[in-house]
């Protein structure tokens, strides 16, 4: 039996970070619900396809985070949706959703309201700034604002964007924790709560040594590519002989010794600039053009292998295709399925997924399903709902 079989999750979440903690919530073995307002043409995320995708209304992006759920349309702008959402709530243990501040509450789905429905319920919400600020949050303005594009790019180059909302991630793993903290508490007491986790402090709290950078010695970080803050030859890029791209990551002196020694440079382990980490992020100018030299003469496989055996941490730097070949990237697959997926849960022993975890759901595939099987609504009332243009 799956770990949280019994657990009712409703989904009432948009785009990233909620759907990624509905779809967690899934792999442990939880009934998730994704309830999508069928005035707005449900998730988003839907129909955001890059260019050349040629999808249903199940994106690429949409079946990053919404595997093993089933989707309920409904309109939740009238009294009758809204009752088929109360419903749901009735029977469910979690709530996660996503509105910008003042919105669930005008649809009527809040935590006061649904908690009236559900005193045990456990709510989860994700805000850009907290439930008091009425600013929209997307992961490129958090990213901006929590001051990750400044320190992210090269020197002197302009502020990037990292390629994935990582904000939204940040934040939805921020909302797991609270939730499960929420399940422990309740265990206890029988009481729901609401948790809330805004993009902006999950981005904050993320900074971890860069913010103490700033915070104890009053540095403040600024672009230096990939190459680490603290640590040197740490991050640092380095081009082989055959135009491989390989990352050193060496965070100890024996290792740098070692290093050396591999690079048939012995001698620069005992330079003055270079024998102590301190030294050599204070000298990283000097030091790098020096180990890059002697890497461009080597060929990739041989000098990893080499460093591999003499547990000298470093590796290449590969594309999606090449990440996706490594064994530890396919024991994260969905196996069985007429789409590929990936896991969100990679503690092991990994969840026990069923062969008939659902894929992705199409915007309102299990209406039915849900009213007459999980709500027991007559067919004749899923009818009436569905002519009225209540659900679809």
């Amino acid at each position: 039996m799956s770990q949280l079989s019994d657990i009712t999750v409703l989904e009432l979440a948009s785009v990233l970070a909620g759907p990624g903690v509905g779809q967690f919530f899934a792999e442990l073995g939880a009934n998730v619900i994704k309830a999508e307002n069928l005035r707005t043409g449900g998730d988003v995320t839907r129909t955001w396809k890059s260019s050349g995708e040629l999808t249903d209304d199940r994106s690429a992006y949409f079946c990053s985070v919404n595997w093993g759920k089933r989707s309920i349309a409904v309109d939740l702008s009238t009294p009758d949706g809204q009752e088929v959402v109360y419903q749901l709530a009735r029977r469910s243990h979690i709530v996660i959703a996503s509105f910008k501040p003042g919105d669930a509450e005008k649809l009527r789905v809040d935590f006061k309201t649904l908690s009236a429905e559900n005193p045990g319920l456990i709510y989860g919400q994700v805000t850009g700034y907290g439930s008091h600020n009425p600013r929209v949050g997307y992961d490129a303005l958090i990213q901006a604002e929590a001051g990750f594009m400044y320190m992210n790019g090269e020197p002197g180059g302009p502020s990037l964007k990292m390629p994935v909302a990582l904000m939204d991630v940040l934040a939805g793993h921020q909302l797991k924790e609270g939730l499960l903290l929420a399940m422990l508490e309740k265990a206890t007491t029988g009481k729901g709560k609401l948790v809330e986790v805004s993009l902006i402090q999950s981005g904050i709290a993320s900074l971890v040594n860069q913010a103490t950078n700033w915070l104890i010695n009053k540095k403040l970080p600024q672009k230096q590519g990939s190459a680490h803050p603290n640590i040197a030859p740490y991050g640092d890029i380095f081009k082989t002989r055959d135009e491989k791209e390989i990352i050193l990551a060496v965070g100890s002196d024996s290792q740098f010794k070692t290093l050396c020694g591999i690079l048939r440079l012995p001698e620069l382990a005992f330079s003055d600039k270079f024998t102590t980490n301190a030294l050599r992020v204070v000298n990283r100018k000097a030091l790098i053009p020096i180990l890059s030299q002697s890497i461009s003469l080597m060929y990739a496989s041989s000098l990893l292998e080499a460093l591999a055996s003499a547990n000298v941490p470093a590796g290449m730097v590969q594309n999606m295709e090449e990440a996706f070949q490594l064994p530890e990237s396919r024991t994260l697959l969905f196996e069985n399925q007429p789409m590929p997926g990936i896991r969100s849960v990679v503690s092991q022993p990994f969840p026990l997924i069923s062969s008939h975890f659902l894929p992705p759901p199409h915007f309102g595939e299990h209406t039915n399903f849900i009213l007459t099987e999980f709500l027991s609504f007559t067919p004749e009332k899923a009818q009436i709902l569905k002519e009225t243009g209540i659900v679809a």
